[in-house]
């Protein structure tokens, strides 16, 4: 397992970070332990959560993937782990997190001192804004809408309950998600100017159907030394190829087909379809070729991974092991000039 520093931050992380967003919903408790003792046996020392946790979110299950990291946490030595968890933001109809659901400093506050009773933990070693408090394209949407910002706390108001959690020492270092570019620079720019807590990483989706994040994020990250944290790089397992074979496969498409509206777009089927043949023809699995891609890039500082079972999780692990030869990487540079970005 290779390791990474986060940002300017003293936190070394595992190149490969367990995502848990099934844990609740699609596995049960007994399966999430199994889950994290395979990645922890794997050199896995990442481990990320959030407070909506599990998804498809819903009232019933709300906290629950928490609540199971939590129980399987108070077993491990917590110095040797670095837990990640985020705060819901605005504007998505989850009035049973918070109701009204504003992302201001107290909410913020609030929301990681629950998550720390869920996580049976004393603190947070890095604490995320799940997605802006801002009328921003986030989850596959892509119009802004200013008008829609009105009544939103500002940034500078959210680093400082960002701040009071550093403060007390309840949370170590803090990070974004979902964010814009604009979003960055301005965390940034107040932080600095005001003596806030600087943000040490972005969680964005990244994948060869997504690789938005290199115009314009890719730079302000390097500038700024802060670390990607790339999200979604199988594109909700439609990159493994197994809805290819098989529309109808078990997963998290066919299991909620209301879910994923990012990954509906027009443009996915053909690229999938290059990406996964491109993957045969050199007789590698698809699911291990696109994330050896995503674990390859430069600005990638840990890439998330999930599955639903433990076979899926080990094959994900091992795609840190792949070293794509300089003739792949060219041919899904084509692919992505001729299918650019078609699941934003």
């Amino acid at each position: 397992m290779r390791y990474t520093r986060l940002g300017h931050s003293d936190l070394s992380v595992s190149a490969v970070c367990l995502g848990t967003m099934t844990f609740g919903e699609q596995n049960s408790q007994v399966q999430a332990h199994a889950q994290l003792d395979c990645a922890l046996a794997h050199g896995i020392n990442f481990i990320d959560t959030a407070e909506m946790y599990p998804v498809p979110v819903r009232a019933e299950t709300y906290g629950t993937t928490e609540r199971y990291v939590g129980s399987w946490l108070k077993q491990q030595a917590r110095d040797r782990l670095v837990i990640a968890t985020k705060a819901a933001g605005p504007g998505r109809g989850l009035e049973w997190v918070r109701n009204p659901l504003t992302c201001d400093a107290g909410q913020i506050v609030a929301a990681a001192e629950a998550s720390l009773v869920r996580l049976q933990t004393d603190y947070i070693d890095l604490y995320q804004l799940h997605w802006p408090a801002r009328s921003v394209p986030k989850f596959g949407t892509t119009l802004y809408e200013p008008a829609e910002d009105a009544g939103m706390p500002s940034i500078h108001e959210q680093l400082t309950g960002l701040a009071r959690l550093v403060e007390s020492g309840k949370v170590r270092y803090v990070g974004l998600s979902n964010e814009t570019p604009w979003g960055v620079c301005e965390f940034v720019r107040l932080a600095d100017q005001y003596g806030l807590p600087r943000v040490q990483t972005l969680q964005n989706a990244c994948s060869v159907v997504n690789r938005t994040f290199e115009n314009g994020l890719a730079e302000i990250c390097h500038r700024e030394q802060i670390g990607l944290l790339a999200y979604s790089v199988l594109a909700f397992g439609h990159l493994s190829g197994k809805y290819l074979d098989n529309p109808q496969a078990e997963g998290r498409i066919t299991r909620f087909p209301a879910f994923g509206q990012r990954y509906t777009k027009p443009n996915l089927p053909p690229a999938v379809q290059a990406y996964v043949a491109l993957a045969r023809e050199h007789g590698y699995s698809p699911a291990q070729m696109v994330q050896a891609w995503v674990m390859s890039r430069w600005y990638v500082a840990s890439t998330i991974i999930g599955a639903t079972s433990l076979p899926q999780l080990q094959e994900n692990i091992a795609s840190l092991d792949l070293v794509l030869p300089q003739e792949v990487l060219t041919r899904i540079d084509n692919i992505h000039l001729l299918w650019p970005n078609p699941a934003p």
